[in-house]
């Protein structure tokens, strides 16, 4: 087994000498994902997060390929946008708050779900792979949506954002938003993410609902 990482962006299993690869089709289909670059953005700007299904008979080195393996399937998955999300959201915009969001996915797809949610300027995207510290740094403040993010890379825009005068509060679940969390000025985890998150977090949001968040932004302005 080939567990999933953030930098390859995609997971195997080996079965009797064939290697079944599941991840971000352009991580798995290397050079021949121009083939079906059209198809995989036409999805992504519904808002569906595609993921590839290949197999190849290359035996993985240290969880690499050394060339494309042979797609299967397409997989299409949408995210659910929870009911009490927009509001949540317009309630930051109205009081002043800017969002950004950080994900792995790809940014079209991303900034799709964005919009839907009624985030300002959710069309502004940017993809982070390939670019480099510096480059990221810069890009902090000239976006809204980053794709195809790394760990390191959450931490340099947080880090970016505090710099240019920015009280940052940085929300996420999984061990790859720690070292952001721990940058940022104000951590909250969800309950139901990983211990590591929880345990490094100044706050954790027991039912695991961001729509919580307007009440502790209120509970902290009286104080």
């Amino acid at each position: 087994i080939i567990p999933f990482s953030s930098d390859r962006k995609y997971s195997g299993a080996v079965f009797d000498g064939e290697t079944f690869i599941i991840g971000a089709p352009e991580f798995v289909l290397k050079s021949s994902f121009e083939k079906y670059a059209q198809m995989v953005n036409e999805e992504a700007n519904k808002g569906y997060r595609v993921l590839c299904l290949a197999s190849t008979k290359q035996d993985l080195v240290k969880g690499k390929l050394s060339r494309p393996p042979k797609p299967i399937a397409f997989i299409l998955i949408e995210d659910q946008i929870r009911p009490e999300a927009s509001e949540t959201i317009r309630y930051f915009r109205e009081s002043g708050v800017e969002v950004k969001v950080i994900s792995g996915d790809n940014p079209v797809t991303v900034s799709e779900v964005a919009k839907r949610v009624g985030i300002a300027s959710a069309e502004n995207y940017i993809s982070l792979d390939g670019l480099t510290d510096d480059e990221v740094y810069d890009a902090a403040l000239k976006y809204t949506v980053f794709g195809r993010v790394k760990p390191n890379q959450k931490q340099i825009i947080v880090r970016s954002l505090k710099n240019h005068k920015k009280t940052v509060a940085m929300t996420g679940d999984g061990v790859n938003d720690i070292l952001a969390m721990k940058e940022s000025d104000c951590s909250v985890a969800m309950a139901s993410g990983s211990d590591a998150a929880k345990n490094v977090a100044h706050l954790v949001l027991l039912d695991s609902n961001f729509a919580n968040m307007p009440k502790v932004v209120l509970e902290g302005r009286r104080v």
